[in-house]
C-alpha cells in the first residue's frame, strides 16, 4: 500500500484526517447545546438528519449540554466553538470578562415564566403572597428573583423561595410540595402537562425582559470564522422555517439522533411549536430569522442594571451581532 493511500485509509477509519479529505467532509464547526434532548433544539437536529449540514459544505459536531451557563463557559474558554444558549446570559458573563457575542437570535422574546396549577388563583405576583416558588440557584431567573417580588409588593418574607438542585426541580413541584415553578414556557408547560397541569405568569408582564435561545461565539471566533457561522444560521433559519409548518420532522429528526433520550413524541412537538410562539418581539417581526433588534437589546440590559446583576455603563452593540445573519 502507498504512503498516501495508507493515509486515506487510516483517515476513512478515523485515525487520521487529511486536508484534502477534510476539504470533502466539509468546514468543521463544534456545536453546543444547552442541556440534555429537548425541543427548541429540533432544527439543529432536523438540519443534521436531513444532510443540510453537509449541503452547506459543514460538518457540525453536535454535543449535548449541561446547562446554558456551562456550554457559555467552554465557547468562551475556546473549547467549543459554538453555544446554543439563552442568551441573555452574556450579559453577566462579559460583565466578568467573557467575551462572548450573540450572533443569531430565536427565541427572541422574554420566556421566563412562573409556573402554576392551571385552576390555580393566581393571576399575577402580587398573588403569590403566602406561597412558595421552586428554583434553581443557577437559573436564568437568579438575578430576577427578588425584582419579580417587587413587582407584585412582596418580598422574600412574603413567599417563601425554595433553592433545590436541578435534578429535584421537577420532583419538587410535581409532588406538590410547591406552589409555583420558575422555569421557561416551552421548557416546561409541555412537560408538566401530564403530572401537574399548569399555566405560566410570564416575566414579561412585570417588566422583565431576557433574550432566551439563540447561537453565540466569541468574538475571536465571529471574526476569524464569518463565512462558516453564516452557513450554519442559514441552515437554521431554514429548518425553522420548515418547522413552522412540520413539527413532527423536528420531533422525528431529534429520536433518530438521540435514541437513547427516549423522547416523548407529544411533549418535544408542543415545545418545538412553543419555542416558535417567542421567535418575534415588536422589534424583530418581519426581520430574518435569527435577526437580533437593539431594542431588545436595551431593554433586557436594563432589566439586568435593575436587578443589580450588571452595571451601567454597557452599551448594547457589544452583546451580539447580526453580522452574519442573511
Amino acid at each position: 500500500m502507498t504512503t498516501i493511500n495508507r493515509r486515506a485509509a487510516l483517515a476513512a477509519a478515523g485515525g487520521l484526517a487529511l486536508p484534502g479529505l477534510a476539504r470533502a467532509q466539509g468546514e468543521r464547526l463544534s456545536l453546543r447545546l444547552d442541556f440534555s434532548p429537548w425541543g427548541v433544539q429540533a432544527a439543529i437536529h432536523l438540519a443534521e438528519a436531513r444532510g443540510w449540514f453537509r449541503e452547506a459544505g459543514l460538518t457540525v459536531d453536535i454535543q449535548d449540554g449541561r446547562g446554558s451557563g456551562n456550554t457559555l463557559q467552554l465557547v468562551n474558554a475556546g473549547q467549543v466553538d459554538v453555544g446554543q444558549i439563552q442568551l441573555g446570559l452574556l450579559a453577566q458573563a462579559r460583565e466578568q470578562g467573557a467575551t462572548v457575542r450573540g450572533f443569531a437570535g430565536f427565541s427572541r422574546r422574554t420566556d421566563l415564566c412562573v409556573l402554576v396549577d392551571r385552576d390555580s388563583p393566581v393571576q399575577r405576583a402580587a398573588d403569590l403572597r403566602g406561597r412558595s416558588l421552586v428554583v434553581f440557584a443557577a437559573s436564568p431567573w437568579a438575578p430576577f428573583i427578588d425584582a419579580y417580588l417587587r413587582s407584585g409588593g412582596l418580598d422574600r418574607s412574603s413567599v417563601n423561595v425554595m433553592f433545590v438542585d436541578p435534578s429535584a426541580l421537577w420532583g419538587t413541584y410535581t409532588a406538590k410540595r410547591a406552589d409555583g415553578l420558575m422555569s421557561t414556557v416551552s421548557s416546561a408547560i409541555p412537560v408538566a402537562e401530564r403530572p401537574r397541569p399548569s399555566r405560566a405568569l410570564l416575566a414579561e408582564d412585570a417588566g422583565i425582559f431576557f433574550p432566551s435561545y439563540g447561537l453565540m461565539a466569541t468574538e475571536a471566533t465571529i471574526r476569524a470564522r464569518g463565512p462558516a457561522l453564516r452557513k450554519l444560521v442559514e441552515t437554521q433559519q431554514r429548518a425553522w422555517t420548515h418547522l413552522r409548518s412540520n413539527p413532527d420532522d423536528g420531533v422525528e429528526a431529534m429520536i433518530r439522533n438521540r435514541p437513547d433520550a427516549r423522547l416523548d413524541r407529544a411533549v418535544t412537538r408542543e415545545q418545538i411549536r412553543l419555542t416558535l410562539e417567542f421567535f418575534d418581539t415588536p422589534a424583530t417581526r418581519g426581520r430574518p430569522i435569527g435577526w437580533q433588534a437593539e431594542e431588545d437589546w436595551v431593554a433586557a440590559l436594563r432589566s439586568l442594571e435593575a436587578a443589580g446583576a450588571i452595571k451601567p455603563g454597557w452599551n448594547a452593540a457589544s452583546y451580539f451581532t447580526n453580522e452574519v445573519v442573511g
